[in-house]
């Protein structure tokens, strides 16, 4: 009853353009409906943040990722099969039908299906949901919803209680805009781990070694600038307090019935409308 009356409030308050907090298989999230600009933008705002840290969108099923991307490139399908649901962002071309606005995307978007049962849940009601840590930027990552209330207080209209998050750290994110799979994050999943299956993977290292190649060869007359994907810039890691009895990821979740924080603003706060604008 606890866990149906949770989801139903948040559904409801994503539905009307407010901000809800919510647990993950790596730290707890506050998110907004991705197709509600006001939204995303009140989502940025309770973060401190601006445009130019667009937050990554979560889903509910496979479907519901590649509807909102232009494709997966070649290694997109594979990774998805080896490490969804799970803490692999994926950052692809955006589809651009799509009438949203994330921020300065560059065209892109960063696309992850969490593993997390009550989540998953909710994205099914609700659709895909633009979701950030849920912190202060520059503030360690809520494990807990009443970590999250601490900082986010009344600008969330639901807490939704799903005990400590999983492992803490952050998801690991690839980006595959360009013709080689590039890592913008390290995170859960090793590095190891994602060459795996795409084989080649770029890093920072190989970046530098790019930049130093180009500035000896206009040096010389002969360099030419590569392209690079037009990818947004990539949400840094929050840091993440230290658990000594830390569950492991998918472990012990059911075990905690999902619940509604009390103390944070009703859920039946008026509507805000989709042009209207959010306080800044």
């Amino acid at each position: 009853m606890e866990r149906t009356r949770g989801i139903a409030d948040a559904v409801s308050a994503v539905r009307r353009g407010e901000l809800i907090v919510l647990p993950t298989d790596t730290v707890y999230g506050v998110g907004a409906d991705a197709f509600t600009p006001p939204a995303v933008t009140a989502l940025l705002d309770a973060k401190g943040r601006g445009r130019e840290m667009p937050p990554p969108v979560l889903v509910g099923s496979v479907r519901a990722a590649t509807a909102l991307v232009e494709d997966l490139g070649t290694y997109g399908q594979d990774l998805i099969d080896e490490f969804w649901p799970g803490a692999l962002t994926l950052v692809c071309r955006a589809n651009q039908s799509l009438l949203w606005d994330l921020g300065e995307t560059k065209g892109t978007v960063a696309i992850r299906m969490p593993m997390h049962e009550l989540t998953v849940e909710l994205l099914k009601e609700t659709g895909p949901l633009a979701v950030s840590s849920a912190n202060l930027s520059g503030r360690p990552a809520a494990r807990s919803a009443a970590d999250a209330e601490s900082m986010l207080g009344d600008s969330v209209s639901v807490y939704l209680n799903g005990g400590r998050s999983g492992h803490g750290d952050p998801s690991t994110i690839v980006d595959l805009t360009g013709a080689v799979p590039r890592l913008l994050r390290a995170g859960a999943i090793p590095e190891d781990k994602i060459r795996s299956v795409v084989g080649v993977l770029l890093t920072d290292e190989d970046k530098a070694e790019d930049k130093a190649e180009d500035k000896a060869g206009d040096e010389d007359g002969a360099g030419e600038l590569a392209a690079t994907p037009a990818t947004p810039p990539v949400e840094p890691a929050e840091p993440v307090k230290a658990e000594p009895q830390a569950e492991a990821e998918g472990e012990g979740q059911d075990a905690v019935k999902p619940s509604l924080v009390k103390g944070a603003a009703s859920s039946d706060k008026p509507s805000l409308g989709k042009d209207e604008p959010t306080a800044g």
